[in-house]
């Protein structure tokens, strides 16, 4: 059952938009390829600010996603794509609806 979450929101720096739009299709193709990440969301919350969510069957699963390929890429792109370093929030599933 899905439990654990994570959401992250980042603030394109002017100009970036489309680099982040790109970096995060990326981020989708690396997630695909985690086998303990079942869902992940990459969103476009306007026209500068986007975020990611996804979730987790257990701990193990979201500790795994944050030492992964995909956080490794965001922190590394940081500085160059956001205003400001990525917020990364761990969230806790209460419900949820998959069909």
């Amino acid at each position: 059952m899905i439990k654990h979450a994570l959401f992250a929101r980042f603030e394109a720096k002017p100009g970036k938009e489309a680099d982040v739009k790109q970096f995060l299709e990326l981020g989708l193709s690396l997630a695909n390829q985690e086998a303990q990440t079942p869902i992940w969301f990459a969103l476009q919350l306007s026209d500068n600010v986007f975020g990611v969510f996804d979730a987790f069957e257990n701990e193990a699963g979201r500790q795994a996603h944050l030492k992964g390929p995909i956080a490794q890429a965001l922190m590394a792109k940081a500085d160059e794509l956001f205003v400001r370093a990525p917020t990364i929030e761990a969230i806790e599933v209460l419900g949820l609806k998959n069909s």
